[in-house]
């Protein structure tokens, strides 16, 4: 079966669904942002196909959200690091960790949190209006046409 592509929607949400729109793809981003490098290591932490791997890390490098580096000549070794559009990813990670905690464990704790490094402090993430800084309420938005630059 043919997947319907999305990348060249009007829409963000549409966009973004087309370039992670699998379940490993956010996966591997989280393990990147956790600090795995090597192909080795996001195989272990996500027991993925290596094959599923390789093309999901192909994917991000050429959509631009990790680079790869090579770290050995021989045998030819790549590590992959998040470029700045793949760091600008984790607050899309950050909605989706604050709303599976909030929504996916209804009778019980969630066994992981996310705690600031300095203080360990639990983070909660909240998806705020960057001019203002208030937490956003969809009952006050809409979505509209962008005017068009003359």
């Amino acid at each position: 079966m043919r997947r319907t592509r999305f990348d060249e929607w009007p829409c963000p949400i549409a966009r973004t669904t087309d370039l992670i729109g699998d379940w490993w793809t956010p996966l591997v981003l989280r393990e990147a942002f956790t600090g795995r490098r090597r192909f080795e290591e996001f195989q272990e932490a996500l027991g993925i196909p290596r094959a599923v791997l390789a093309a999901r890390l192909d994917r991000l490098v050429t959509e631009g959200l990790l680079e790869r580096r090579q770290y050995e000549d021989h045998p030819p070794r790549s590590e992959y690091r998040l470029t700045p559009k793949g760091l600008a990813f984790w607050d899309v990670l950050a909605a989706m960790w604050r709303w599976g905690d909030d929504w996916l464990f209804p009778e019980e704790q969630p066994p992981l949190q996310l705690v600031d490094r300095a203080t360990g402090a639990e983070i909660r993430p909240c998806v705020v209006d960057e001019a203002t800084g208030e937490p956003l309420d969809v009952r006050a938005l809409r979505v509209c046409a962008r005017p068009r630059p003359d």
